[in-house]
C-alpha cells in the first residue's frame, strides 16, 4: 500500500519538474531514470557495507555515482553537466544488466537549470532501493499521471477497471500471462499481485518460475522503458517486454499463452493498419485486428479479458461482423458493457469488456451480459466518487456463471442464446438490442409511435453543403442547436438555418407539417422541439407527424416521449455516434388517454412549464445593479486592494484544503459544488489559503472578470488563473462583489483585457479598474438590499426543481405509476 510519504515525495518530483518538462511521459521518463540510477548506486553501497565491491558504477563510470553527484564542493552546472553526462552515458555500461542499459537507451536530460536539477535530485535521493511492495505501488502511483496521456486511442486503464478483469479471468500461478499490448504493464502487475495473494505460500522456486510466466509487447520504446521499471520494482529481476509491433510483425506469432489481458489502442493511423495474411479476420482497424490476435493466440483452454471500443460491439463493417461471428462461435462467454465516463477526463469513449474462454464458450450455448451503469464514479470529467458501485454485483454474477451456467434476466445481467446472437443480422454484442421490453402497467391504451392511425414518423436530411443555392432559402431547416439543453420541449418557429425549394428536392430532407413533434436521434439523444410552422430538419432526428387531431394532442406527444429519453438512449447503438433507428423509433410506445384527459394534462402541465420558463428567465436576466451617486469618490482598485496571483498545482480528489480553480466560479459569481477538487496544504501552499470575504477574480480566457466573494470558514486554496483581491476597511467585500456584477464594471473589464485568442486580464489591467466608492453607510444599505434580491434569485432557482417534479409526478400517473 501507498504511503503518504512516498506518494507526497513522487508528487513534489513532479512538482519541481513541471515548470521545465510540463509533459507528463516525460515527467515519468525523467523520475524513473532518477530512481534506477539512484538504486544501482544503493545497491553499490550495501554490497560494500557487507564487505564485497560495487558492481554497477566501476571503472569509467566511477565519477557518476551518486555521492559524487551530491557532492556538495560542486558547482550546479557542474553538477548538472556530470549527471546528464551519466544519463545519456549509462547505456555504454557494460556493469549494468541489460535491463537497466535498456531502461536508460536514448535518454536525455531535457533541461539545462541546474536549481531545478538541485531540488530534484534532492527528492530523489529521499527515496532508497528494496523490492517491497509499497516501492512498486510508488511507481504505480508515478505511473498514473500517464493517464493525460490520450495520443493513438491509448488511455491508461483506472487500475479498478484492470483489478476488475483480472479477478473475473483469474490466472493461475502455472499459467503464462500476456499483454500485447502493454503500456506500462499494468494489467502484467495485477495478475502477478493476483496470483500471490491466492497463493500465501510460494516457494523460492515457485515464485522464480512465475515471474517467468510474464510477457508484454509494446511498440512504443518509452512505454517498453517504463513497463521494464515498473515489472522490476516489482520484483521481476528480468522483466519480459519486447518491443514489438503486435499487428504487423510475425516474428512472435507462433507464441501461445494460457491468459491474454488487455487495453489495445482504439485508433486506427489514417489509411489503416497493413497487417500481415496470418489474421483470421481480413481487416485495416487496429480494434479488430488486436481483438483477432488475442484470440487466436489463447491456449486450447486459455482466456482472456479485453477492453474494447463501441465499433467491436455495434459495427455493421464486414471486417467487425466476421469477428463477432468468429467470437460467438468459438470464445466468448460474457461481455461487460461500461458507462461512458470511464476514461474521463482524457476521453469521452464508451467501452465494454470481452471474456473470452475456449473451454467455457463450448461448454454453454449462451453468452452472458451485464450491464454496469456505475462505476462507484460520477460519469462528469472529473470522476469525483458517487457511492454508486455495480462492479462489486457484477463480479459475483460473471464468477457464478463461471461456475454454474444458468439462464438469466436481471437489472444487471442477461443471458443470450448463440443461436440467437448468430441470427441477428449484425451479430451486435449489447444485451439491451435482445431484451424484452417490459410491459406497462397504464390504465390506457398503448400505441406505438409507428401507428398508423395517429402518426407517420418521418426522417431528416441534409442538402450538399457545396451548392450555394441549396441554402439560405424559405424553408427553416432544424439542427441541434435550435433545441436548447434542458427543457421538456422547446418550441421551433424560426431556425438558425434555412434551406431553398432546391435544397429540399435534392436531400432526403422532408418538409414538416406544423404541430409536427422532432424527436434529436443521433449522437445527442432525445432533445424535443414543437413545430409551429412547416420546417425540416436534418438526418439527425426522427420526427412525429400527427395525423389524428380528433384523438391526438401534439402538445401531449412531446411531453409523453420526453419520458422515453431514457429508453430511447438505451437503444441506441454505433460506433462514432449512437444513433436510435427509425424502426426502433416506431416500436416506442406511449399511453393514449381521450382526447379531453390529454388536454386536461397539457394545461396543467403547460402551467407548470410556464412557471418554470419564468423562473429561467429571472436566473438569466438578473443582475445586481447599483445606482451610482456622482458624489461618490472613484478609486482605482490598486488603491483600496492588495493582490495576488494563485498556486500553481495539481487539483486531487482527495486533501487537506479544497482548490478552487477558475472552473469552480460561475458566470454570476457563484461557488459551483460540482466537480470539487483538492490540494495537500503544505508550506507551499499555505500562503494560498482564503480567509472569509477575500474576493477572487478569473484573469484568463473566455470567463476573464468573473468575481467571486469568499464568504465560506471551509479551508480553501486559491489556483493559478486567479487573482485574489484583499480590499482595505474603505470597502465592503459584500459590496466590491456586486459592483463587480455590474455593466459598468463589465465595460471596464472589456476595456482593459489585452491578447486576442486567450484574453488576459492580469493583475496590471484589474488594478485600473475604477471603483465608485460610497460612504460605508450606503455600502452596508446597499449590499443588505442585495442580499434580498440574492435570495429571491435563489428561491427561483428552487422553484425550478420543484414544478420539474410536478411535471414528472404528472407523467407518471398516465403511465399508471403515480
Amino acid at each position: 500500500m501507498l504511503d503518504t510519504e512516498t506518494k507526497s515525495r513522487i508528487d513534489s518530483a513532479r512538482d519541481i519538474l513541471v515548470g521545465k518538462v510540463p509533459d507528463p511521459k516525460s515527467q515519468v521518463e525523467q523520475i524513473t531514470i532518477a530512481l534506477i540510477y539512484k538504486f544501482m548506486d544503493d545497491m553499490d553501497r550495501q554490497s560494500e557495507e557487507l564487505g564485497g565491491k560495487a558492481t554497477f558504477f566501476t571503472g569509467d563510470f566511477k565519477k557518476y555515482r551518486w555521492a559524487n553527484l551530491l557532492d556538495k564542493r560542486l558547482g550546479g552546472h557542474e553538477r548538472l553537466l556530470l549527471y546528464a553526462e551519466g544519463i545519456e552515458k549509462m547505456n555504454e555500461n557494460r556493469n549494468i544488466p541489460q535491463l537497466f542499459r535498456d531502461i536508460f537507451k536514448g535518454v536525455f536530460l531535457p533541461y539545462r537549470d541546474p536549481e531545478t536539477l538541485n531540488l530534484f535530485l534532492k527528492e530523489i535521493a529521499g527515496f532508497s532501493y528494496d523490492h517491497s511492495e509499497r516501492l512498486g505501488d510508488a511507481f504505480e502511483y508515478l505511473l498514473s499521471v500517464l493517464g493525460t496521456q490520450g495520443d493513438a486511442g491509448q488511455f491508461r486503464t483506472p487500475r479498478y477497471v484492470i483489478d476488475f478483469i483480472v479477478a473475473v479471468v483469474d490466472p493461475k500461478k502455472h499459467e503464462t500471462v500476456l499483454d500485447p499490448a502493454c503500456g506500462t504493464a499494468g494489467f502484467l502487475v495485477s495478475a502477478f499481485k493476483h496470483i500471490l495473494i491466492n497463493n500465501e505460500n510460494l516457494t523460492p522456486d515457485e515464485r522464480a518460475r512465475l515471474m517467468t510466466n510474464f510477457r508484454g509487447y509494446d511498440i512504443a520504446p518509452d512505454m517498453v522503458r517504463l513497463s521494464r521499471a515498473n515489472l522490476y520494482l516489482h520484483g521481476f529481476p528480468n522483466p519480459v517486454i519486447h518491443e514489438y509491433d503486435t499487428l504487423t510483425s510475425e516474428e512472435r506469432w507462433d507464441e501461445r499463452c494460457d491468459v491474454i489481458l488487455a487495453n489495445p489502442p482504439f485508433m486506427s493511423p489514417k489509411g489503416g493498419i497493413r497487417p500481415h495474411n496470418r489474421f483470421s479476420i481480413k481487416a485495416k482497424r487496429s480494434e479488430v485486428l488486436f481483438v483477432d490476435y488475442m484470440a487466436e493466440h489463447l491456449n486450447s483452454g486459455g482466456r482472456a479479458g479485453i477492453i474494447v471500443p463501441e465499433g467491436i460491439i455495434f459495427q455493421g463493417q464486414n471486417a467487425y461482423k466476421a469477428l463477432r461471428k468468429m467470437l460467438v462461435e468459438n470464445y466468448l462467454w460474457a461481455v461487460v458493457s461500461l458507462p461512458a465516463g470511464v476514461f474521463n477526463p482524457y476521453s469521452g469513449v464508451k467501452t465494454s469488456i470481452l471474456f473470452l474462454d475456449r473451454n467455457l464458450a463450448r461448454r454453454t450455448d449462451e453468452v452472458l451480459f451485464v450491464k454496469v451503469e456505475s462505476d462507484g464514479f460520477e460519469l462528469g470529467a472529473q470522476r469525483r466518487p458517487n457511492g454508486k458501485n455495480d462492479l462489486p454485483e457484477a463480479f459475483e454474477i460473471l464468477d457464478g456463471h463461471k461456475k454454474e451456467q444458468k439462464t438469466q434476466e436481471s437489472k444487471l445481467a442477461l443471458t443470450i442464446s448463440r443461436k440467437r446472437l448468430l441470427e441477428s443480422p449484425h451479430i451486435i454484442l449489447s444485451g439491451d438490442r435482445y431484451r424484452k421490453a417490459v410491459a406497462v402497467q397504464s390504465k390506457w391504451p398503448m400505441v406505438k409511435l409507428g401507428d398508423a392511425r395517429f402518426f407517420t414518423i418521418e426522417s431528416g436530411g441534409t442538402p450538399s453543403s457545396t451548392v450555394p443555392e441549396y441554402w439560405g432559402g424559405d424553408i427553416r431547416w432544424v439542427t441541434l442547436v435550435d433545441l436548447p439543453q434542458g427543457e421538456s420541449f422547446t418550441e421551433i418557429k424560426n431556425t438558425q438555418r434555412t434551406i431553398s425549394e432546391t435544397g429540399l428536392k435534392n436531400s432526403s430532407a422532408v418538409l414538416l407539417p406544423k404541430r409536427t413533434v422532432l424527436v434529436s436521434s443521433r449522437a445527442t439523444i432525445g432533445r424535443i422541439g414543437l413545430a409551429l410552422e412547416p420546417m425540416a430538419t436534418n438526418q439527425g432526428f426522427k420526427n412525429i407527424v400527427i395525423d389524428d387531431f380528433d384523438q391526438v394532442n401534439e402538445r401531449y406527444v412531446a411531453y409523453a416521449v420526453a419520458r422515453l429519453v431514457p429508453v430511447m438512449d438505451q437503444m441506441a447503438s454505433g460506433g462514432t455516434f449512437k444513433e436510435i433507428s427509425k424502426t426502433s423509433f416506431s416500436h416506442l410506445e406511449i399511453p393514449l388517454p381521450p382526447l379531453s384527459i390529454q388536454q386536461q394534462m397539457v394545461a396543467e402541465l403547460e402551467g407548470y412549464r410556464k412557471i418554470i420558463e419564468g423562473a429561467r428567465q429571472i436566473l438569466a436576466n438578473y443582475k445586481p445593479t447599483i445606482k451610482i451617486d456622482p458624489t461618490w469618490s472613484i478609486k482605482p482598485l490598486a488603491d483600496i486592494a492588495s493582490l495576488e496571483y494563485g498556486l500553481t498545482a495539481s487539483a486531487k480528489d482527495e486533501g487537506h484544503a479544497r482548490f478552487i480553480r477558475i472552473t469552480d466560479i460561475t458566470q454570476d459569481g457563484r461557488l459551483s459544488e460540482s466537480a470539487v477538487k483538492f490540494v495537500d496544504l503544505n508550506d507551499e501552499a499555505k500562503p494560498y489559503l482564503l480567509m472569509r470575504n477575500d474576493v477572487l477574480v478569473a484573469r484568463t480566457g473566455a470567463t476573464y472578470g468573473k468575481t467571486l466573494l469568499f464568504d465560506s470558514n471551509e479551508t480553501a486554496v486559491f489556483a493559478s488563473y486567479l487573482i485574489r483581491i484583499r480590499l482595505t476597511t474603505a470597502v465592503l467585500p459584500g459590496y466590491y462583489w456586486a459592483f463587480a456584477q455590474t455593466d459598468a464594471y463589465w465595460a471596464q473589464a472589456k476595456s482593459l483585457v489585452t491578447g486576442g485568442g486567450q484574453p488576459q486580464f492580469n493583475g496590471n489591467a484589474l488594478k485600473n479598474v475604477s471603483v465608485p466608492l460610497p460612504p460605508i453607510d450606503i455600502q452596508h444599505r446597499i449590499v443588505a438590499e442585495l442580499e434580498v434580491e440574492r435570495a429571491l434569485v435563489e428561491a427561483n432557482r428552487k422553484l425550478i426543481e420543484v414544478f420539474e417534479k410536478k411535471i414528472q409526478e404528472k407523467l407518471a400517473e398516465v403511465w399508471g405509476e403515480g
